[in-house]
C-alpha cells in the first residue's frame, strides 16, 4: 500500500496521526507561537497559585505548566472572553466618563442688584392651638415672569455679622434682580406639618408670602426672645448676613 501520497503523511511515516496527536501537535505548535510572541509575565490573567500550577483569571481554567497556560490563550474561549472583556470595559468607561455639560466650567451671573423689596411682618395665633407664628409679605414687582423666590432659613453660626446668639435664627428670603434680605427670628422648632407652614407666589401682584407656626413648647419660659426686624449692615445697604449672597441656590426652598 502506498502511503507517500496521503494527506497528511511523511515519506516514511507510516499510518496518518489519530486526533488525539493531531491536537497534541497542534498545541505544541502554539505553544511556541505564543513563547515567541507573548510576555507571560506580563499578562494581567495570569496567576500563579499555592499549589505550583498555572490559572487564567479570565476563564477560570486551571494548568500544568506554561505552556499549557499559553496554548490556552491561543484558544477560543480565551479570545472569546477577551473579546467580551473589551466590551464590557468599553461601556463602563462610557458611563463613568463626564458629561460635555459637567466639564464645562459654570458662568456666574453678575446680576446688578437693584435695591430690598418692600416687606411687612404680622405675628399670628392659632386661637386653637395657641401656636405663635409668623407672616412674611414681600413684594418683588421688577422679578420676570420666570422667576420665583426663594427661602430658606439660616443658623446663627452662618453669619458673621452679629455675635452667634443660639436663640436666634435668620430667614432668608432671595430674588434676583433685588437683594438677599434675612429676619432675625426665634429660634425655636417650626411646626412644618401641612397648614401649619405654607408659602405662596402671586405671579399677578409680585408679591410672596410666607407663613409658620412655631411649635408649642414643652414649657413656658418669659425670657424668650421676641425679635423679627431685618438685619441691615448700614443705613443704605441690604442687611444680610455675610454669606447669604454666595448662598447655595439650591439650598433655598
Amino acid at each position: 500500500m502506498d502511503f507517500q501520497n496521503r494527506a497528511g503523511s511523511k515519506p516514511g511515516a507510516g499510518a496518518l496521526m489519530s486526533k488525539s496527536e493531531s491536537n497534541v501537535a497542534r498545541r505544541e505548535r502554539l505553544r511556541k507561537l505564543a513563547l515567541e510572541t507573548i510576555d507571560i509575565e506580563n499578562d494581567p490573567y495570569f496567576m500563579r497559585n499555592h499549589l505550583g500550577s498555572y490559572e487564567c483569571k479570565l476563564c477560570l481554567t486551571l494548568h500544568n505548566n506554561e505552556g499549557s497556560y499559553l496554548a490556552h490563550t491561543q484558544g477560543k474561549k480565551h479570545q472569546a472572553n477577551l473579546v467580551r472583556r473589551a466590551a464590557l470595559d468599553a461601556k463602563e468607561s462610557e458611563s463613568s466618563a463626564p458629561t460635555k455639560q459637567s466639564t464645562q466650567p459654570k458662568i456666574k451671573r453678575n446680576v446688578v442688584k437693584i435695591g430690598r423689596p418692600g416687606y411687612k411682618v404680622t405675628k399670628i395665633r392659632d386661637p386653637q392651638t395657641r401656636q405663635f407664628g409668623l407672616l412674611f409679605e414681600l413684594t418683588y414687582p421688577e422679578v420676570t415672569d420666570d422667576t420665583k423666590p426663594r427661602h430658606r432659613f439660616m443658623s446663627a453660626y452662618e453669619q458673621h455679622v452679629e455675635v452667634p446668639n443660639r436663640q436666634f435664627q435668620y430667614l432668608l428670603f432671595a430674588a434676583e434682580p433685588y437683594e438677599t434680605i434675612a429676619f432675625k427670628v426665634q429660634s425655636r422648632e417650626v411646626d412644618m406639618r401641612p397648614g401649619r407652614f405654607w408659602s405662596y407666589w402671586d405671579k399677578d401682584t409680585r408679591k410672596f408670602t410666607l407663613q409658620f407656626f412655631y411649635r408649642n413648647p414643652t414649657r413656658t419660659s418669659n425670657n424668650a426672645p421676641q425679635s423679627m426686624a431685618p438685619i441691615f449692615n448700614d443705613a443704605t445697604s441690604a442687611a444680610v448676613p455675610r454669606g447669604a449672597s454666595s448662598l447655595n441656590p439650591g439650598a433655598f426652598y
